[in-house]
């Protein structure tokens, strides 16, 4: 099977336009994903002629008090507008927003009770607002140790627990799994365990955020999972290259097409 293969076009030729690189990725089969809107000039993103994966949904705000949620609110109603101009399948959140380097805007090294029950009555608001428009926001868990030290209800575990309980198809996980094997490993098992609340799936290798192959994760093994799981959604390259761009993007695919009898790994049931 062929999952829906996109890549971040942040990542890679940082020598080239963003338009270029939008090109370059739909001549090669790719969909596309990109960050903030902002710096981008969004009618050379039209003509591009990409599929947009994804994209950031939001500009400013926070999950777990009030002036935060109505600003995450404001803004992820601009990012509507401009989602539904460049027709961006997926909004992507944080618990709080991201500044230089991606370190959080409003730090939290431990969120309370009472903030865990702010950020959950903000996602679903923001499942409202996704029915409403006929959107999909995401939630992205990220890692603390290495690139988002301080960012709240950022592991896997809170994400995912996050975006259960509401359980609404117009709030869904990110579920990048170099966050995840960074910050809790057993990637397989929590693709398992989050498969029924996931809208998209990021990967890059561990260290280095790069293409598969280059680190530590048997991500064949992982498709092979994902296969055997039933789910079929869209996996996204969010890494760097570790040589020339068109090799990495090569070993993406490659890894991520799986013949039609592969073999997969057994699952554990829970």
């Amino acid at each position: 099977m062929t999952f829906p293969l996109a890549v971040c076009a942040e990542m890679l030729w940082p020598e080239r336009p963003m338009d270029w690189r939008l090109r370059r990725l739909t001549e090669m089969g790719f969909q596309c994903g990109i960050w903030s809107w902002t710096g981008h000039d969004l009618a050379a993103l039209e003509r591009s002629g990409a599929t947009f994966s994804s994209m950031t949904g939001y500009l400013r705000g926070r999950l777990s008090d009030e002036a935060g949620a109505e600003e995450l609110l404001a803004t992820a109603r601009q990012a509507i507008e401009v989602g539904k101009r460049l027709n961006v399948a997926r909004l992507n959140l944080h618990g709080t927003g991201l500044g230089e380097g991606g370190k959080p805007v409003t730090p939290c090294e431990v969120a309370t009770g009472t903030m865990w029950l702010r950020a959950r009555n903000t996602l679903a608001r923001i499942a409202d607002l996704a029915e409403a428009e006929g959107v999909t926001f995401m939630l992205e868990n990220l890692n603390l140790p290495v690139d988002h030290p301080g960012v709240p209800f950022a592991r896997i575990e809170d994400t995912l627990a996050l975006v259960s309980s509401i359980d609404h198809p117009g709030l869904r996980l990110n579920l990048d799994l170099y966050h995840v094997q960074i910050g809790e490993g057993n990637l397989i098992e929590w693709c398992r365990r989050c498969q029924p609340w996931i809208g998209e799936v990021q990967v890059a290798d561990v260290p280095g955020r790069m293409e598969p192959g280059t680190g530590e994760i048997n991500y064949l093994n992982v498709a092979r999972g994902l296969s055997v799981m039933g789910y079929g959604g869209p996996v996204c390259l969010e890494a760097y290259a570790s040589g020339a761009p068109e090799a990495a993007l090569e070993a993406f695919g490659a890894t991520f097409t799986l013949p039609a009898t592969a073999p997969g790994p057994a699952l554990a049931s829970a």
